[in-house]
């Protein structure tokens, strides 16, 4: 996803719900990192709210911007290079957990703790070692446990093997195994467990890309027993047993056909917007997840952001698989794609699934036509 350099908070207004269920927002303030002469490199990518101090601690690259929540005023930068760089932060009773990635970013990454009273390091075993790259983490809800998805992209993929339609990739040659750290905070003791050898079902799991699982984003159900973690370049999900700390299944999430009622989109990036419906599927690939539960039942919202490798050789222009206009322009995965038969990143939508990645519900259309509606789509994306 991409970063950006400044932090905006609205207030939601939840006034007559009950007989209006029109939902509002008033923009409170906006701060600007990259304004800070002193951190001009620093942006605003992940956000997490402390109730203890009433503050916002906004994880940015090369740093922490710690702000009051109810002015956006900047309390403190926490300068983490001496670390590496920080990729995500989580907040549960007054402890801030730092994701953070080592300068080479194929090494073990680490979860660096801070009071957010003191905004100094924690007490405790501090820092702790996880697995590479550690992009993203989250507590259970009760905070017994600290959860780090380790994404473990390679520096150099694997390279195609022939000329085979859909592309075949070897395996990369250094490539770590994705994982997740499960860390018990009561101990601070931590166990990395990794996918290999996991069951694989469901449909349209992209494997031959060149490159292992790469956890993306991790949820936890009610009760704390089970994590979610998506696979995003995988088109996958992984279930986790945090009883016996063990993953137990990666299900395929399937293809959203572009062609049917509901599914438009527009697959010409030309300054103009034009829905259509096409011959053409989506991999889901959802990036960010949250888990809820409804009449004793766990379901999964998904945002279905799409991703490729990071040095896109696992794409094509369709036109390579012989479309032609409106499609010959589409980035396609060539893992996946033949000539017919399309697969492109992502659906466009955000999903509901249930806890055994069964779709309930998909926006379909919606979010890309409202965005045009309101002049806020962007075209070549």
């Amino acid at each position: 996803a991409a970063k950006t350099t400044t932090m905006t908070v609205s207030l939601f207004s939840t006034a007559a719900l009950a007989e209006n269920p029109v939902i509002s927002f008033s923009k409170q303030w906006t701060y600007s990192h990259a304004a800070n002469p002193a951190t001009p490199d620093q942006t605003s990518e992940i956000p997490a709210f402390d109730r203890k101090t009433n503050t916002l601690w906004v994880a940015g690259v090369v740093g922490v911007d710690v702000l009051d929540a109810a002015t956006g005023a900047l309390i403190e930068h926490i300068d983490i290079s001496g670390y590496g760089a920080i990729n995500s932060v989580a907040i549960h009773n007054g402890l801030a957990a730092f994701a953070i990635e080592s300068p080479t970013r194929t090494n073990p990454g680490m979860v660096v703790f801070y009071d957010t009273k003191t905004r100094a390091l924690a007490n405790g075993i501090n820092p702790i070692e996880v697995g590479a790259l550690p992009d993203m983490l989250t507590f259970t809800h009760d905070g017994s446990k600290l959860l780090v998805a380790n994404e473990a992209t390679p520096i150099t993929y694997g390279a195609r093997i022939g000329t085979s339609v859909p592309y075949v990739f070897a395996e990369a040659a250094s490539d770590p195994a994705g994982s997740v750290s499960i860390i018990d905070m009561a101990t601070r003791d931590v166990v990395t467990v990794g996918l290999n050898g996991v069951p694989v079902s469901g449909d349209n799991v992209r494997i031959n890309t060149g490159m292992n699982f790469e956890p993306a984003y991790i949820t936890v159900n009610e009760d704390g027993t089970l994590a979610y973690v998506t696979l995003q370049e995988a088109n996958a999900m992984a279930v986790l047993d945090l009883t016996s700390n063990q993953f137990t299944g990666v299900i395929g999430l399937g293809a959203k056909d572009f062609s049917l009622p509901g599914n438009q989109i527009d697959p010409l990036d030309n300054d103009s917007i034009a829905f259509l419906s096409v011959a053409a599927k989506g991999l889901y690939m959802p990036d960010a997840i949250a888990a809820y539960q409804w009449r004793d039942n766990t379901y999964l919202v998904m945002a279905n952001e799409g991703d490729f490798r990071e040095d896109d050789k696992d794409r094509s222009a369709a036109s390579t698989f012989g479309a032609v206009a409106p499609l010959a322009r589409l980035r396609v995965s060539n893992t996946d794609s033949s000539p017919g038969n399309l697969y492109a990143a992502g659906a466009r939508s955000f999903s509901i699934r249930n806890a055994s990645g069964e779709l309930v519900y998909d926006s379909g259309d919606i979010l890309d036509k409202k965005a045009a509606a309101l002049g806020i789509y962007d075209d070549g994306r």
